[in-house]
């Protein structure tokens, strides 16, 4: 795998939420740390593709991380800061890092959000709809012209409580994300092939089931693959992989500007390289000292590991 070329497929979109993050593990904690999908999504896309970033931030939000993301090479033209305070959550992990614990949650100047894309935006050829409001990422499609791949994720909240809006969203994009809980919850289905499987009945082309330390899943009406995760003998802060996966995933579509089989599967196994990154560190401390070298070897590792001859 190579990272040397430019990008062929032209920008990302990412529309999300930036969030302050107090997160304690066994491991560690963070108080007020940069988080938030957007922000995890962008940085990732960032390492293969440029990125154009939506989402609103309030006045106590530092000059320092708004310098930190636009370093990364994330297009900054679409965050807004407004009066109030930035999303904050703060939550906990036991021994158990697949399951995030909430301990508060204040959306701040994130309740009044309402995404307006720059003109220049709305041209973008590729775009991921983090797990905001079902209303919000509708809206956002409504802007885009002609886009060529759309992604989404979602959340078990919006599941709940927006389902007849989830599903029109699914209807409009390309590839559909979430992790296994969100699948079942949304299928009322435990069997993960049969609830992707359903999810492409939605609109779909393509499926993604996150499945956390046990890699993922992608279907199509065509194709299964199965991606390992990679091994980590330490992790830390899981807070934000899989927005890291998501935006791993499009930034290498974006940069091939292929969406043939193989090149999804690569596509797939580089969600996974750059989550595994995220986890070794709080916030996004791991990912702003990432390197391309070090992305190469560790897919080159993943590949490796994989590989076994016929049978």
């Amino acid at each position: 795998m190579s990272l040397s070329a430019g990008p062929a497929g032209g920008p990302v979109l990412v529309v999300g939420s930036v969030a302050l993050d107090s997160v304690e593990t066994p491991f560690g904690r963070v108080e007020g740390a940069l988080g938030g999908s957007a922000c995890y999504a962008s940085v990732a896309a960032a390492f293969f593709s440029p990125v154009r970033m939506v989402a609103v931030v309030g006045e106590d939000f530092s000059y320092e991380n708004v310098a930190q993301l636009a370093h990364h090479d994330v297009d900054l033209a679409g965050l807004r800061r407004v009066p109030g305070e930035t999303f904050r959550w703060r939550g906990y992990y036991d021994y158990d890092l697949n399951q995030a614990h909430t301990i508060s949650t204040e959306l701040n100047v994130f309740e009044g959000f309402r995404p307006d894309l720059p003109e220049h935006y709305r041209h973008s050829p590729y775009a991921f709809l983090a797990n905001i409001d079902p209303e919000l990422q509708l809206s956002v499609l409504d802007q885009l012209v002609r886009p060529r791949l759309v992604a989404c994720d979602t959340m078990n909240y919006w599941i709940e409580r927006a389902r007849d809006r989830v599903l029109e969203v699914l209807a409009r994009v390309d590839i559909a994300l979430m992790n296994d809980a969100e699948a079942r919850q949304l299928c009322e289905e435990p069997n993960l092939i049969t609830a992707a499987r359903r999810i492409l009945n939605y609109g779909p082309g393509i499926v993604i089931i996150k499945k956390g330390e046990h890699g993922a899943l992608m279907l199509s009406r065509e194709s299964y693959f199965s991606a390992p995760s990679y091994p980590l003998e330490e992790v830390r802060d899981p807070t934000g992989a899989g927005d890291t996966f998501a935006g791993g995933f499009l930034g290498y579509l974006a940069r091939t500007g292929q969406t043939d089989d193989e090149a999804l599967r690569r596509a797939v196994i580089c969600g996974a390289v750059l989550a595994s990154f995220t986890v070794e560190d709080f916030s996004l401390r791991r990912l702003f000292r990432l390197t391309q070298e070090e992305i190469v070897e560790r897919y080159d590792e993943v590949l490796t590991m994989i590989r076994c001859g016929a049978l």
